[in-house]
């Protein structure tokens, strides 16, 4: 599907299947970022000469185009930053490090992101919250019923990946933000795995804080976006000050910052990208979301289909309603199926994926995983399957 707008498709002999790390760009991507430097480049907010107005308003219009792809109340919600771990570390050190108290608990699993981990971690240590993970199933799942058990009239925030980034698991992210807010529990959820592959809304979900990155979702690298509830945003503070999110200073000390969004945007913010997320989210939505998910979910089951008839392939999470699939061969570590494949231009990921709490549930170090999006085919799958066929070559090639 759509194979022929991705000009590295055209121009390399790949095929890739690591989608969940980041994804490939299309033409009509690479033009938005290409026409900004090309025809009329300028810093944002600042000028007001001709290139510089263009600017403001195709940077500034991105943030409608944001919202409505989410569904948040408004424009002044969309904080565009450098990334999903820009904006969970936003979350956690510009609003909840001023929210929480010694001894408050915050659920996360174990199969979250390092991104979505580390960060509470270290404001544990910083104002002694206690950080608990809700139990996985035995697919490795995270489930409403696991949530719903682990809350203790001491947890203040849940904290979780609508879709994991190994086991792939698509949490009911409806149930648990209704949960949260009838037992008044902030609820931030990681759509860096879901925002590209399914439709969410913001509000329907009861959601807090939403953080995603572009460069999953054929955007440019370097630009993401945490969406921020209203009520929140008077209760939040910037961790970066600098230019453009103040409105004076003087030599006294004395300050005056600007409102929300632009006041979390300190310095020249990544233009070209946003611009070029913009362009990915009105492609996306000429495919339809829902469609691509399905189509996804669909290569996943032919591939499980295929590798069953494979006696050495272990599958870890044949059950997961995404398109991440998760795999070993026995007797042989992921990165040397993963060098094997390469002899083939097959594109996988292979280690513990920045998810490493995971292999103490899973009881492994590492694994091989095929991601999918859209612009993937049955006819790749195929060729991916004959190679892994000849597994017992693996060693020849990786040693």
């Amino acid at each position: 599907m759509r194979q022929e707008d991705f000009p590295i498709l055209k121009n390399k002999d790949i095929i890739y299947f690591d989608n969940a790390a980041t994804t490939l760009k299309p033409s009509c991507v690479i033009n938005a970022v290409d026409d900004y430097f090309n025809y009329y480049t300028a810093n944002i907010h600042r000028g007001v000469y001709d290139s510089s107005i263009i600017t403001d308003y195709l940077y500034d219009s991105a943030r409608f185009v944001v919202r409505d792809f989410v569904h948040c109340d408004s424009a002044k919600e969309i904080i565009f930053t450098s990334g999903a771990t820009h904006s969970i570390n936003l979350v956690v050190f510009g609003f909840m490090k001023y929210h929480l108290k010694e001894g408050d608990e915050v659920l996360l699993s174990k199969a979250e992101h390092a991104s979505n981990i580390l960060p509470w971690f270290r404001l544990a240590e910083e104002i002694g919250i206690v950080v608990k993970f809700i139990p996985l199933d035995e697919s490795y799942s995270l489930t409403y019923y696991n949530v719903e058990k682990s809350i203790t009239n001491k947890t203040k925030v849940i904290s979780i990946a609508q879709v994991t980034n190994v086991i792939g698991d698509v949490r009911d992210i409806f149930s648990i933000g209704k949960l949260c807010c009838e037992k008044k529990i902030l609820f931030h959820v990681d759509g860096a795995q879901s925002v590209p592959h399914l439709k969410i809304d913001f509000l329907k979900n009861n959601i807090d804080f939403l953080s995603f990155s572009g460069h999953k979702m054929c955007a440019p690298t370097g630009v993401g976006v945490l969406v921020v509830k209203q009520k929140w945003l008077q209760e939040m503070y910037p961790i970066f000050y600098g230019g453009g999110m103040n409105l004076s200073f003087d030599s006294i000390g004395h300050y005056t910052l600007k409102e929300a969004p632009v006041l979390f945007e300190a310095g020249t913010p990544p233009i070209a990208e946003v611009l070029g997320l913009k362009a990915a989210i009105e492609y996306l939505n000429q495919i339809d979301l829902e469609v691509i998910h399905q189509y996804e979910y669909d290569l996943k089951k032919y591939l499980i289909s295929k590798l069953d008839d494979i006696p050495s392939i272990i599958l870890y999470n044949r059950d997961s309603e995404s398109g991440i699939l998760a795999f070993n061969i026995d007797g042989v570590s992921s990165m040397d199926v993963a060098k094997y494949l390469n002899t083939f231009h097959i594109c996988v990921r292979s280690g513990n994926h920045c998810s490493k709490m995971l292999k103490e549930d899973l009881e492994i170090p590492s694994t091989v995983r095929i991601s999918f999006y859209f612009y993937n085919t049955k006819e790749e799958i195929d060729l991916l399957v004959e190679a892994l066929k000849k597994c017992k070559d693996v060693f020849k090639v990786a040693l």
